[in-house]
């Protein structure tokens, strides 16, 4: 789930790296696994980089996955190496289809963009179809500027929450499993009050948050910090 948060800007929800997925860290980038390596940077293409790297996406978020082949950072996997990410990733990040029209494999990357998609197929949460818990995950380090400012969405297209906490019965995807804070949004509330939220593909609840991008902290139901033990935390 998307937050990292070693920036201090009041209120965000993470930071991440703009380098094609690679590590910043030359030597870390050398002993890191390959499929990990080709997760992140299909994750940068997919979600941030894409007209940055001369791709042009469709309205629904894909691209053809033997343009992306063909382009000096990704030469060196194959089709088959991609179809393993796809098929192995255990947060349902990406998904495969063959274009309806020329039958052609394409990829795309089901949330995390900060490029405008027009067509994600994401599912509008309503009060009938409405989880029973949606949990944002974050980290101690970041609580003091989110209880002042609230949670926002920063550079990206939504803030993410999943339907529970990582481990728990269907949660796959939506939250990071090393972060020690979650955040309970009483979703009911802020759908009553005009913010949408949405289901992706891969199950993750994901929001615009309010016209400034914004989940204000009225709606926070409850805060648990989870490491090293867990703990409810005071919301004022």
């Amino acid at each position: 789930m998307n937050n990292r948060q070693d920036r201090s800007a009041p209120g965000q929800t993470h930071d991440r790296k703009k380098s094609g997925g690679r590590s910043r860290n030359p030597r870390h980038h050398q002993h890191q696994d390959p499929d990990v390596q080709l997760s992140k940077a299909l994750s940068y293409v997919l979600r941030h980089g894409a007209a940055k790297l001369g791709f042009q996406m469709s309205s629904d978020g894909f691209l053809y996955v033997e343009e992306i082949l063909c382009h000096p950072q990704y030469k060196r996997y194959s089709e088959a190496d991609i179809q393993r990410i796809v098929e192995t990733n255990d947060k349902c990040r990406f998904s495969l289809r063959k274009h309806p029209t020329d039958g052609r494999l394409q990829i795309r990357a089901n949330q995390g963009h900060t490029v405008q998609v027009e067509d994600l197929e994401l599912t509008p949460i309503e009060i009938s179809n409405m989880p029973e818990n949606a949990v944002h995950g974050t980290y101690m380090r970041n609580w003091p500027s989110i209880k002042e400012q609230g949670l926002s969405r920063m550079s990206r297209m939504h803030i993410h929450l999943a339907p529970g906490l990582p481990g728990e019965d269907e949660v796959i995807s939506g939250m990071r499993k090393n972060c020690d804070l979650a955040i309970f949004i009483d979703i009911s509330r802020a759908i009553n009050d005009g913010i949408n939220f949405f289901w992706s593909a891969n199950k993750v609840i994901l929001t615009p948050g309010n016209e400034e991008g914004i989940i204000p902290k009225k709606y926070f139901q409850k805060v648990l910090q989870l490491k090293p033990f867990r703990c409810e935390l005071p919301l004022v």
